[in-house]
């Protein structure tokens, strides 16, 4: 018998946002983990807000926000608020209720930079880390090192002769002090955006460089960094991540790219007591690690892993729509970069317990 068509509206509901979520629903246990996480910045959050005035939007909602935006691939802040006005799943995850006023999207613009001066994201991120430590997640010795490329929100013409005199020959951040464009040029949108191609076949494009160090056990984002593109500031970057992690952890094995291959880098790890597993040169470039090391089972093991860091590089581009920023300067790619390797690791944590 063919139903008919009851085109009245209900004006009640008698199931929960909770209970229209399935059981088995992967944001479950993404959600459990976030909260947990949350719950230990109770104390931050109190000190980012006045007592006095009217109540705000808590932060926590804030971050689960923009935790749903990375990890459902919404593309501003607009749509992901006209996305919570109907959408009961992200309703649910957020924390509000059926009947819940929406905020404003300018409410992320107006709290970014509280969360910003408050470091919301770096701290978030720590927790989550030491949330996977305490999974036994995580390990304690092997660890990848590596960065990728992230699009200015720039135009190319905005790239522009700097106000000043030109630099003296010899005085510029060239080799052997040569004066580069990036010396007598620079953004008018982004300022710390720089000219750069990843290889000889591919164009310039405005760029900055985000760096990681991931665990080699599941592949897990344990620290961030964004800085200017360039070679040499992709290793410094690398030894000031690893000389932080050998505060809490205590790292043997660093994995590299055959960019790292460099005295800067494979130094500073010998002085820290890290083995620097880097790729040997095909040319006539001296080798400066042991020669014997290529001939070790770690090593191999530890190459094989060192491509997992890549699986979080495609993530951050594809679903979190980060292969372009939505922001200009590095502290603010450094603060969404950071919030997103967050998501990244409640993702994989979830997925790894759901196996488990």
């Amino acid at each position: 018998m063919r139903g008919d068509e009851q085109c009245q509206e209900e004006m009640f509901s008698y199931r929960s946002l909770s209970q229209r979520v399935p059981l088995d629903h992967p944001l479950r246990r993404v959600r459990a983990m976030a909260d947990e996480v949350m719950g230990s910045l109770e104390t931050r959050f109190e000190g980012m807000y006045s007592r006095m005035g009217r109540p705000s939007v808590p932060p926590e909602q804030l971050l689960r926000a923009l935790l749903l935006q990375m990890l459902y691939s919404v593309r501003s802040e607009r749509m992901l608020v006209e996305q919570l006005e109907y959408n009961l799943l992200f309703r649910w995850f957020v924390g509000l209720g059926m009947n819940d006023r929406v905020w404003d999207a300018t409410s992320f613009t107006k709290n970014r930079e509280r969360l910003l001066s408050g470091e919301v994201a770096q701290v978030f991120f720590s927790a989550v880390v030491a949330s996977a430590r305490q999974l036994r997640m995580l390990s304690d010795e092997h660890f990848t090192v590596d960065g990728t490329l992230i699009e200015a929100w720039a135009s190319e013409k905005s790239y522009q002769p700097k106000a000043g005199p030109r630099p003296p020959k010899g005085k510029g951040s060239g080799h052997g002090g040569s004066v580069l464009k990036s010396d007598t040029h620079e953004s008018k949108t982004d300022p710390e955006a720089r000219l750069y191609r990843k290889g000889m076949g591919m164009g310039y494009r405005l760029r900055h460089m985000a760096h990681v160090v991931s665990e080699n056990e599941h592949g897990l984002v344990v620290a961030t960094e964004v800085t200017t593109c360039s070679p040499a500031q992709e290793r410094v970057a690398a030894v000031r991540m690893m000389r932080r992690l050998k505060q809490t952890m205590k790292p043997k094995i660093v994995a590299a790219d055959k960019g790292y291959h460099e005295q800067d880098f494979v130094g500073a790890m010998r002085q820290m007591g890290v083995e620097a597993h880097v790729p040997r040169y095909r040319c006539k470039r001296p080798c400066l690690v042991d020669p014997a090391l290529y001939e070790q089972p770690e090593y191999a093991v530890s190459q094989k892993k060192r491509k997992w860091v890549e699986r979080f590089f495609a993530w951050l581009k594809t679903t979190a729509n980060l292969s372009k920023t939505r922001h200009r300067g590095h502290r603010k790619l450094h603060w969404n970069f950071t919030l997103a390797a967050a998501a990244y690791n409640l993702v994989r944590m979830a997925n790894l317990t759901a196996v488990s």
